[in-house]
């Protein structure tokens, strides 16, 4: 009799005993919004990640508007951000009533190209994109895709001659580092950007469920998020969570309701405690892809480089599409129909409706990202994934490969 078929899921949480005894107390103490377990996680966070200030909120969506609307984005004005990312990046920028300027990717990292990044400044200024030549161009909000940071420094270099802020989408880029130009080690959140916004959803290296946190060295920028992420309260109403300030407050700004639970900061406590050990364990798990995943010929693995801190939180394949009689979508069923769950990161924004429909962007603005994405797949990797998952999910790609190679 055969054994049945491994079923394996795209991601699945890693949660010890201590984050769920951290949960009940939450609730047993009475208190589950927002107070002293989320100030704790803010505070732990922030040191572990080197930052000075650092505000919680209920997710990296929250964390990245609330940082665009601190730096003072106003309706009109430009912000660059790579076409590879998710639809945060851009819909934040949407938010304020501004422009996002997509800029193409790396072909080897998928990171924002700065190079692509200075031909689409030069060509705003000469009407050849379906941006207005006279938008003001103000900020740059470059992705670390699947874990893997840019380089902050250029980022900066580049922002500087060109006179832009920079908020950095970190969402996959917990823990994560990169070597500087002088040759020390920088994590993502360690004065690397105006803002750096972190994710901590449930597939996320360490989660919260749903949560996110922004991190500044600018107090300025910290109060404003603060205040924002509370409908623009005074941050002296912050102090009635602890039970030590009066009732009365005062509205600053029309804010928003961004701000991040206690139950949902009692996971985040202990999970950033074993930040390091998970981000290891999708290391090794990484490793062992690179390995067992390397001479198949159908296959272009992710790239690896000594002058990173890797976060993992992807392990993006890509097809060599003129190899195989399939096409990538019909290589990603196939998986599912063998149990091996699997996912895209990402469908460029200029190929989504909404930006090719109501910007005009063309599938020619941004030619890389255009080609890569239609051979991408995303395998799982998760801390806690068994033997038997892994085996399974390296013969399931190894046998399509066989079987539907040309």
């Amino acid at each position: 009799m055969s054994r049945p078929q491994p079923s394996v899921p795209f991601f699945r949480p890693s949660i010890t005993q201590r984050e769920i005894d951290e949960v009940v107390a939450c609730l047993r103490s009475g208190w589950l919004t927002t107070g002293p377990r989320t100030k704790q996680f803010e505070e732990s966070f922030a040191k572990a990640v080197g930052a000075k200030y650092a505000v919680a909120v209920n997710s990296c969506t929250a964390a990245l508007h609330l940082a665009v609307e601190a730096l003072e984005l106003k309706a009109g004005q430009g912000v660059l951000i790579p076409t590879m990312t998710f639809a945060a990046t851009a819909e934040i920028i949407r938010y304020q009533g501004a422009i996002p300027i997509l800029v193409d990717c790396d072909p080897v990292t998928l990171n924002i190209d700065l190079q692509d990044a200075a031909v689409k400044l030069a060509a705003v200024r000469a009407g050849e994109l379906p941006v207005a030549p006279d938008t003001p161009v103000v900020g740059i909000i470059p992705v670390h895709v699947g874990g893997a940071m840019v380089d902050m420094d250029l980022v900066e270099q580049f922002a500087s001659a060109h006179g832009l802020w920079v908020v950095e989408d970190s969402a996959h880029a917990l823990p994560a580092a990169f070597q500087t130009q002088a040759g020390t080690w920088k994590m993502s959140g360690h004065d690397t950007a105006a803002v750096t916004c972190f994710s901590f959803y449930a597939n996320k290296t360490i989660t919260t469920g749903e949560g996110g946190m922004a991190v500044t060295a600018n107090a300025d920028l910290a109060n404003r998020m603060r205040s924002m992420s509370l409908h623009g309260l005074s941050n002296d109403a912050w102090k009635r969570f602890s039970g030590s300030g009066a009732w009365d407050y005062h509205i600053l700004a029309p804010g928003y309701k961004y701000n991040l639970t206690d139950l949902a900061s009692s996971l985040g406590i202990h999970q950033l405690d074993r930040a390091e050990e998970l981000r290891a364990e999708r290391e090794e798990l990484a490793g062992r892809f690179l390995i067992d995943l390397n001479a198949i010929g159908q296959l272009e693995l992710p790239p690896t480089h000594s002058d990173r801190l890797h976060a993992w939180h992807l392990f993006p394949i890509r097809l060599r599409c003129e190899t195989l009689r399939i096409c990538r979508n019909e290589f990603m069923e196939k998986m599912r129909e063998r149990g091996v769950g699997n996912s895209v990161h990402w469908r460029p924004l200029h190929l989504h409706p909404y930006y090719a429909n109501d910007f005009c962007w063309r599938p020619e603005h941004c030619p890389v990202a255009t080609r890569e994405w239609e051979r991408l797949i995303s395998l799982p990797l998760f801390p806690g994934m068994s033997e038997l998952e892994y085996q399974h999910v390296v013969e399931t790609v190894k046998l399509l490969c066989a079987e539907y190679h040309v």
